[in-house]
C-alpha cells in the first residue's frame, strides 16, 4: 500500500455515528407559533412601512443622475471659436497616459491648409477606450486644453474595432457660423 492510500483514504469517514441521531434543539427558547406569528407580523410591518414611502428608484433610459463636475467620461478634442483644432500635435497626452492607449502622429501646418494655429496639428489621433481608464492624465498634460474628459458615460458598443475613436469621431462638431463659412467658400469654388 503506498504513503498516500494511507493518508487520503477513498471513503472518509462520516461526521456524525450511525448510533448518534440527530442533535437535539438548542436550550432556550422552544418554538411556538406565537412566536412565529410575531416574527411574520414584525417583517409584515418592514414591509408595508417602506411600501408607503416615496420611491427612489430612477428611471435610467428616461431620467439619468446628474454627474458631479470632475466626473471624466468620454474624451473630446476641442477646438478653438475660429473653427482650428486646439490640437497641436505635441504627443504629451500619449507620453502622459500610464496604459499607452493614445496614438499621436503628427503634421506640420501649411498656409494652404491650416489646421491648428500653431507649426504643426495632429494628423492622426486615436483613443482605445477598451484600454483607457479614464484617469484624466491626458487632460492634465494637454499644454492648450485640446483634449478634455466630457459628462458622456454610455460608450457600449457592439464591436471592439468601433471602441478605437478616431479624431473625426473625437472632434467637437465645428461652430455653426464657421461651418456656414466654409460651405459658402466651397460654394463660390464650384
Amino acid at each position: 500500500m503506498d504513503e498516500n492510500e494511507e493518508e487520503f483514504p477513498e471513503h472518509p469517514a462520516a461526521l456524525r455515528g450511525p448510533s448518534e441521531g440527530v442533535p437535539a434543539y438548542p436550550k432556550g427558547k422552544t418554538p411556538s407559533v406565537a412566536s412565529d406569528l410575531a416574527a411574520l407580523a414584525g417583517g409584515l410591518k418592514t414591509t408595508l412601512t417602506e411600501s408607503f414611502r416615496p420611491m427612489v428608484t430612477t428611471m435610467y433610459p428616461e431620467d439619468k443622475t446628474p454627474r458631479s463636475e470632475r466626473y471624466r467620461g468620454r474624451h473630446y478634442l476641442r477646438r478653438y471659436d475660429n473653427g482650428l483644432e486646439r490640437c497641436i500635435g505635441c504627443e504629451l497626452c500619449a507620453a502622459a497616459c500610464p496604459v499607452g492607449c493614445i496614438l499621436v502622429i503628427a503634421a506640420e501646418n501649411t498656409d494652404e491648409k491650416r489646421v491648428s494655429p500653431g507649426e504643426r496639428y495632429a494628423k492622426t489621433y486615436e483613443i482605445n477606450m477598451l484600454r483607457c481608464i479614464f484617469c484624466g492624465y491626458c487632460e492634465d498634460a494637454c499644454p492648450v486644453q485640446a483634449i478634455v474628459l466630457g459628462p458622456e458615460y454610455e460608450l457600449s458598443d457592439t464591436s471592439r474595432e468601433k471602441f478605437i475613436y478616431t479624431k473625426e469621431r473625437l472632434l467637437e462638431p465645428l461652430p455653426p457660423d464657421v461651418a456656414a463659412r466654409l460651405q459658402a467658400k466651397e460654394l463660390k469654388k464650384t
